[in-house]
């Protein structure tokens, strides 16, 4: 099977046309104003216009409020929504949208217990676990921590092109999540970076 490919962090419109030309699946526009990868709805609006056919948007937050997610929902085309925080399945199934429901990794995570606990999700999201950050870390966990669940897997943290073939081969998630990986700078992405990731996940 072919492991799909979400490109985050995405700030300008320019990247997530390069990123839809390079093959990735996804898109993601980070709604959680403290991340230096921020945009606005009006940004989020410029950065979606005219994005390729069948490739899907996805809207991160961190512990919105209803009328946040709302808001955006309104005013973007969005086909995912991918929750960061402490949301509960609860609040995280109300907006008629699929979502993703991020988990950080710890030694003693119990992803069956939380499979089932978000049994309505799409998919879990694996991610490095660092005290106080929610995410975009940059650092990859411990993959040996992963135990294969029903659910879709969508691996994150501290992936490039120097260590994702890598991580395919001993994870075999649904898909992969890059942010910081593929970057120049904050928010601003490496169109070289991108072709050499493409290029891995291709290989792996």
């Amino acid at each position: 099977m072919r492991t799909r490919v979400k490109i985050c962090g995405i700030t300008r419109q320019q990247d997530a046309d390069f990123a839809a030309d390079s093959g990735a699946d996804a898109i993601g526009l980070v709604f959680y104003p403290p991340s230096p990868r921020a945009i606005s709805v009006a940004q989020a609006q410029n950065v979606t216009r005219g994005l390729a056919p069948f490739v899907s948007t996805v809207a991160l937050f961190v512990n919105p409020s209803v009328a946040d997610v709302s808001r955006c929902l309104d005013a973007v085309s969005v086909d995912i929504i991918q929750f960061h925080g402490d949301e509960s399945p609860e609040f995280c199934s109300q907006f008629g949208k699929p979502y993703i429901k991020a988990i950080r990794m710890k030694p003693d995570t119990n992803l069956a217990q939380l499979s089932e606990a978000y049994g309505s999700a799409q998919a879990l999201l694996l991610d490095a676990y660092q005290p106080g950050v929610p995410g975009g870390t940059g650092t990859t966990f411990d993959w040996s921590l992963i135990r294969q669940i029903e659910k879709p897997i969508i691996l994150a943290g501290g992936l490039s092109a120097d260590n994702v073939a890598e991580a395919i081969k001993q994870v075999r998630p649904f898909a992969v999540d890059v942010s910081g990986g593929v970057e120049s700078e904050k928010g601003i992405k490496s169109h070289d970076k991108i072709s050499a990731f493409m290029r891995e996940v291709a290989n792996a």
